[in-house]
Formats: structure tokens, C-alpha cells, sequence
């Protein structure tokens, strides 16, 4: 008798050491820890940024902006998550959105925002940023939401797009220097970065060779070198469509002006992405037109997938440096770029 009872609490134990696994993928992995809110002014540009903290890495949640049935509501499904002790609905600054609701469905937890417009007709950006030790900041998803006159702006047809952004020089190469010691690699990084942000609005994978002051390969890099490092961002990232680089241009004589854009014939893509990236800038930038020009540069020459260099304006030119280190040109030019990204995809066909 004893001797079965003891066979059948093995057995047990067995069996719940054999389920353990299968019980711990089950559960949630992770669940909100904190949540915090505030309107941040950045430049000219003041938005409602929204952390929710979680206790393990954020990766796998969806992004639904366009619902038919709620089109003024943002959701965020997380998948193996769970609430926490956070409240389930909290009031948001009006001016931006009204609330944000967690809801727990099975081994979902929801985020909805609710909005007073269509979340398609307001601009957001959703990212993840890692824990911080040292702030004392655990793992979080950031939610910016941008007011009616958020320069962030969206473009129709380029979400599900990879494109890579190469913002021009870097570290220790200061590219050309014009009008009261403005710097092109300042100049390239700040419309890089609104070109950025811009595309992932609208559904891009963006690819930035750099984000900061610094040389991508490195210091005692040679110009080869450098260059190549810039173009592996494109030739080793899977399914990158276009590879585009920013530059200001710059000339002796302080009377050369406008706006041009260079490609290398790789095929007839290239010289469709130049014209719509040219076309683009010329109508936001209102710059005289210098028009597309084949060159061998570098970064258009070695990309696999169709590439571009685009010259925003001289820095040397006094009204144009003036122009390149204004927030306002610098957005317009983004949304140019952007918005020609969008008509080579339409034109191409791609």
C-alpha cells in the first residue's frame, strides 16, 4: 500500500516537472510596471510623450492606427503580457488625446488610445528604448503624439518599406564649412533625423548609418573605408529598397545656389529614385532647380539596391546657409525627400 502511494507522489512529481516548461511558456512573460506621461517641447515641436515601463525587453506588439469600426482609436497589442497594478483607464492631456485604457484579453494585454480625430489623420510615433540602470528606468514603449500642427508629418505609400539614411560626413570629417562656421555634418544629421522620423511615421524600417557626431567605420578610417561602412548599412540589412544619402553642397565662388541630386546607372531605378527625390525638394524647398546628375560617387556606385546623394543647398551660398541651419527649411526639405521616396515607389511600380 505504502509502496503504491509512494509510486503514484512520484508519478506526480513527474509529471509536474515534465510541465513546467510548457507552464512557464504559457504564462506571461512580462507586465507593465509603471506608466508615465507628459507634453515635452523639443525645438518647435511640443507632443504628449507617453512611457510605459515593463519589466523584460519589449519586442513582440502590433501598432493599429486605421481601425474601420474605431478609427479614433491607436491600439497596441502586446502579446504574453499582462497589466500589472497599473489602473486600467488614465486621462491623457486633452489636447493630444483623451485616455489610454489597458485591457487584458486571454495572453494579450491591449493598449487603446483614445483620440478626438481619426489616429490616421494624427501623427504618433511608437519606439521601444532599453532599461537604463542608471536613471533607474526599466524597459519601455514610447508613445509621441504629435497636435494638429505636428511637423512630424505621415506620407501615404511607403509603409512596409526599408530604407536606409545615410546622413553625409560625421566624427572627425566636418564636411564643408560655410556661412559663420556652419557645418555640413551637423546640417546632414538634424535632416537626416527629420527624414527619420518622418518615414517610420509612415510605416518605414529606417536604417541611419549614424545618429550622433561620429565616423561610421571609425577615426583612422581612409575614405574607402568609411564610404564602404556606410554602404554595408544597405548590402547587409535584408530587403532594403533604397539607400540615400544626404549632403550640403558647397562651391568657391558664394553666388552658386539650388538644390541637385546624383545617382549612378546601376539600372533605370536609380535614375527614377534621383528625378522623384529632385522633384520633390524642388517643390518644398523652393530652391533653384540644378536638376539630377550621374556621378560615380562612392555610396550610389557600391549600393545593391537603387541609390541616391542629394544636395540640399550650398552652404556656402549666404541666403542658403542661412536656409540649411533653419528648423523650418530643414522640415520642408525632410517632407520633401520623403514624399519622392513615395512617388519613386508609385512610379517604379516596385
Amino acid at each position: 500500500m505504502k509502496r503504491a502511494i509512494a509510486v503514484r507522489i512520484l508519478g506526480l512529481v513527474v509529471l509536474c516537472l515534465w510541465l513546467l516548461p510548457t507552464l512557464a511558456l504559457a504564462a506571461p512573460t512580462r507586465r507593465v510596471t509603471s506608466f508615465q506621461s507628459q507634453v515635452v517641447t523639443e525645438g518647435r515641436q511640443t507632443f504628449l510623450r507617453i512611457e510605459i515601463g515593463m519589466n523584460g525587453p519589449i519586442k513582440d506588439y502590433e501598432v493599429k492606427g486605421d481601425g474601420i469600426l474605431n478609427p479614433n482609436r491607436l491600439t497596441i497589442d502586446f502579446e504574453k503580457a499582462e497589466k500589472g497594478d497599473v489602473r486600467s483607464e488614465i486621462p491623457l492631456d486633452r489636447k493630444f488625446a483623451k485616455t489610454l485604457r489597458f485591457q487584458e484579453m486571454g495572453k494579450k494585454l491591449r493598449v487603446t488610445i483614445g483620440m478626438q480625430v481619426p489616429a490616421s489623420e494624427r501623427n504618433y510615433r511608437v519606439y521601444t528604448l532599453e532599461k537604463d540602470r542608471r536613471a533607474g528606468k526599466p524597459h519601455r514603449l514610447v508613445i509621441e503624439l504629435y497636435g494638429e500642427g505636428g511637423r512630424r508629418g505621415h506620407v501615404a505609400g511607403l509603409k512596409g518599406r526599408t530604407i536606409v539614411v545615410d546622413p553625409g560626413h560625421g566624427g572627425s570629417d566636418t564636411g564643408a564649412v560655410g556661412v559663420g562656421g556652419l557645418r555640413e555634418k551637423d546640417i546632414t544629421l538634424e535632416v537626416a533625423g527629420k527624414v527619420r522620423d518622418i518615414l517610420e511615421n509612415s510605416g518605414v524600417k529606417v536604417v541611419m548609418t549614424r545618429e550622433d557626431d561620429r565616423d561610421v567605420y571609425g577615426p583612422t578610417a581612409t575614405d574607402s573605408q568609411e564610404l564602404q561602412a556606410r554602404v554595408d548599412y544597405g548590402n547587409f540589412t535584408p530587403n532594403v529598397d533604397v539607400f540615400l544619402s544626404i549632403h550640403c553642397n558647397a562651391f568657391t565662388s558664394e553666388s552658386s545656389n539650388g538644390t541637385e541630386t546624383y545617382y549612378y546607372p546601376k539600372t533605370w531605378l536609380d535614375s527614377l529614385l534621383a528625378q522623384n527625390l529632385q522633384e520633390a525638394m524642388i517643390e518644398h524647398g523652393d530652391r533653384r532647380d540644378r536638376g539630377i546628375h550621374e556621378a560615380r560617387f562612392y555610396v550610389c556606385r557600391h549600393s545593391t539596391m537603387p541609390a541616391a546623394l542629394v544636395e540640399l543647398a550650398f552652404i556656402t551660398n549666404y541666403v542658403e546657409g542661412n536656409l540649411l541651419a533653419d528648423e523650418d527649411f530643414q522640415d520642408e526639405m525632410a517632407q520633401g525627400i520623403a514624399e519622392g521616396l513615395a512617388n519613386y515607389f508609385a512610379a517604379s511600380g516596385t
